[in-house]
């Protein structure tokens, strides 16, 4: 992934950290014990769909509101200007959420509970290597503007 040098400067796609993670704990389920969440497959399924449209609904709103205002998805691209519209009333990273929904959708909906337990380590390098170096790129770029946004609207939820 080519990195522009007005960007954040992540270094990867963001979306590899999720789906790295998730396909190490479904690894994993094929060695440790236990295998199973030991809830019935169909509540399991019911409850990892609804997750995964929620958190896919939650991205495309997100990126669509992007591309309407003109600005860049990749955080290896110049942002343009600060999304406050949309999901961004409520979350500063709404397609991280929404990656993060998808992922617990998955490990639920495929019984791996080792999966759903590696979750929060793909949180904390998104966390550490990707939204830390946003904030930075976006404060240095805009200023009070995104100081004001980041004190009025919380990170995750």
């Amino acid at each position: 992934m080519a990195v522009e040098p007005d960007s954040a400067g992540v270094r990867f796609p963001p979306p590899f950290v999720y789906l790295g993670t998730l396909l190490l704990g479904l690894a994993a389920e094929w060695f440790v014990a236990p295998r199973s969440f030991g809830i019935d497959w169909r509540l399991l399924i019911a409850t990892g769909a609804l997750l995964i449209f929620a958190g896919a609904a939650m991205m495309l709103a997100a990126a669509g509101l992007f591309r309407r205002l003109g600005t860049n998805v990749p955080p290896s691209r110049p942002t343009t200007l600060i999304a406050t519209t949309g999901p961004y009333r409520w979350t500063r990273n709404p397609m991280y959420l929404g990656m993060a929904l998808i992922y617990a959708g998955l490990a639920i909906g495929l019984d791996g509970p080792i999966a759903f337990a590696l979750l929060p380590l793909a949180l904390f390098v998104i966390q550490t290597q990707v939204i830390a170096r946003e904030e930075c790129y976006l404060e240095a770029k805009f200023g009070d503007d995104y100081r004001r946004y980041k004190a009025e609207v919380r990170r995750w939820l």
